[in-house]
């Protein structure tokens, strides 16, 4: 999409979807920046436009109407509850998101997924024990989403990143189909809003799921990290 002017970037204050508004309002574009409440200290960069909407309950058709593209940076947190039974926001975001697409003619779709959703074999045994264990019901879920894509006709992307980290863009990722390249773990959120606007801007990767990941640090990629990040508890 040579011509993508303007982005409607839902979960906008996340630790990816701030990425995103940040990188594409460098890079010119006219941002929408979403999310179901705001905090009273939340920045954004200048001439983001905020909105407040949530994708499981409201319309999201004025809410999008006149973008060209979405991008859907939101998630869930890792907490005992969520991780048990979440709530349905990747299959309802994409029902709503495709819902308001057919109402205001908007094609280009870019949603953030996750590798596990195609595999568990990727890192230490006792992450992906943990990860399985703890992380199941949503990743069925993100499967779910794909599948909800899938019979759609929009040109949606599914992107799957591997185990998130904190870190800007470096640009030096490994794209691969499906999942994420043998030996690696971990994604940058930089690195994800990265390719995901270079998605949305390049038209690349239409009505498939590509992988994300890259070489880190070897503390970052440490068993006992990855899996106190998968229980949700904070490594020392």
């Amino acid at each position: 999409m040579a011509d993508l002017r303007s982005i409607a970037v839902f979960g906008a204050n996340g630790a990816t979807g701030k990425q995103v508004v940040a990188q594409a309002a460098a890079a010119g574009l006219d941002v929408r920046a979403v999310e179901p409440d705001w905090p009273d200290d939340a920045a954004l960069p200048g001439g983001v436009e905020r909105r407040t909407a949530d994708v499981l309950t409201d319309d999201l058709a004025p809410v999008v109407e006149g973008c060209d593209a979405i991008l859907s940076c939101i998630g869930l947190p890792l907490t005992a509850r969520t991780a048990m039974d979440p709530p349905p926001l990747y299959t309802g975001s994409a029902e709503a998101y495709l819902k308001a697409m057919s109402e205001t003619g908007i094609r280009r779709l870019v949603v953030m997924s996750a590798t596990f959703v195609a595999t568990r074999d990727r890192g230490p045994w006792l992450f992906r024990i943990a990860a399985t264990a703890a992380l199941e019901p949503i990743f069925t879920q993100m499967g779910e989403m794909e599948r909800i894509l899938r019979t759609s006709d929009t040109d949606w992307t599914a992107v799957r990143p591997g185990w998130l980290m904190a870190g800007e863009a470096t640009g030096d990722y490994t794209v691969t189909p499906e999942v994420i390249a043998p030996g690696l773990i971990r994604t940058r959120h930089g690195d994800v809003a990265h390719f995901m606007l270079n998605c949305a801007r390049e038209g690349d990767w239409i009505r498939r799921t590509p992988a994300i990941a890259r070489p880190e640090a070897r503390r970052d990629e440490s068993g006992h990290r990855l899996v106190a990040e998968a229980l949700g508890r904070a490594p020392s």
